[in-house]
């Protein structure tokens, strides 16, 4: 089980390189279509979630395994970020605090490794099981919802419209909805179901239960629900007129007004930046394509650095070259 922690902390410490380059390219490519940010979000989530990657030369990442479990408990657990001072600060002090004394029946670093591994999936479970008590207090809840057509339900518990339900997805909307901030909520609420936002929005959140004790998912969680919204939000409105747009405003305000949501909760209408979206859908403009040429030239770049392991130096090179040299002036000597 402590090999299991250790591999998912150094996946997470990896990972927070690309999180952090997500971050600062959301903030250059503001004027590129939003499913751009969307798809940077699903690189940092493969960083996270596949434990097998390939090296390059052009990768920026330190280092692949930050920490190091030696089975030499002399050794210890030492630290190797490919940062220098740091690993000339770290190690010294862990081998220090963590040295095994002849009186002690167990090493101290397996006990801590045992000690975060078990806090570790207990914060997990919890995260896991707040998920699914969630859902079925708001499955019962939904009991009394009456079809209006396809997929979508009215129901008199809901008080702002949402998707719920992973294979078999419906749309709940309050009863009573004025009719014309219907039309623009459903057309949100499936163009959500077209692009599958409620399965990649599960997807997240179970990457997050997986690696709550890592302060960039979580932030990088937020964002990406606002990246969602935000890209749904231009799929819908992307041709629409001002007046159009001023009544797609109008629905976001109404749905968002004395709203509070958990970061569990299903795709919401007026979930999360309703201020940024509604700024976003009244000054919506189609990208010029020297702006999607430069998003997709950083997608390229983003994925060549942060989604590929430093390439491995070969132990022992330079000793297996020293041999060879001195063997071939030995035979030249014994030729002399």
């Amino acid at each position: 089980m402590e090999r299991i922690f250790l591999d998912f902390l150094n996946r997470s410490i990896v990972a927070g390189w690309m999180i952090l380059a997500v971050m600062a390219l959301r903030l250059l490519l503001k004027r590129a279509p939003k499913w751009i940010s969307c798809l940077l979000w699903g690189m940092a989530a493969v960083r996270l979630a596949c434990p097998f990657t390939m090296e390059s030369i052009f990768s920026l990442i330190p280092s692949k395994e930050t920490v190091r479990h030696v089975t030499d408990t002399s050794a210890g657990t030492l630290i190797d970020s490919g940062i220098r001072f740091v690993d000339n600060a770290v190690n010294p002090v862990i081998r220090e605090s963590a040295a095994p004394t002849p009186a002690a029946s167990a090493d101290p670093l397996q006990i801590w490794l045992f000690i975060g591994s078990a806090v570790w999936i207990a914060g997990a479970c919890i995260l896991l099981l707040y998920a699914l008590v969630s859902y079925i207090r708001l499955r019962l809840r939904l009991r009394t919802a009456v079809r209006l057509e396809g997929r979508i339900m009215v129901s008199e518990f809901v008080d702002t419209p949402f998707i719920l339900g992973l294979f078999c997805p419906r749309v709940y909307l309050p009863f009573g909805m004025a009719e014309e901030l219907k039309t623009s909520v459903v057309a949100h609420e499936l163009a959500h179901l077209k692009r599958l936002d409620h399965l990649w929005k599960a997807d997240g959140y179970v990457l997050l239960a997986l690696y709550w004790f890592h302060p960039l998912v979580w932030t990088a969680y937020i964002l990406f629900c606002r990246d969602v919204e935000l890209a749904c939000d231009e799929s819908v409105i992307k041709d629409f007129d001002m007046r159009q747009k001023k009544v797609y405003s109008e629905a976001l305000l109404a749905c968002s007004q004395g709203r509070r949501f958990a970061p569990v909760c299903p795709l919401a209408f007026g979930e999360v930046g309703v201020r940024e979206r509604i700024r976003s859908v009244l000054n919506y403009r189609k990208p010029a394509f020297w702006v999607m040429a430069a998003a997709v030239i950083a997608c390229g770049a983003a994925a060549a650095c942060f989604m590929t392991d430093p390439v491995k130096e070969t132990e022992g090179f330079g000793e297996a070259a020293s041999a060879g040299a001195g063997k071939e002036g030995g035979g030249r000597e014994t030729l002399l």
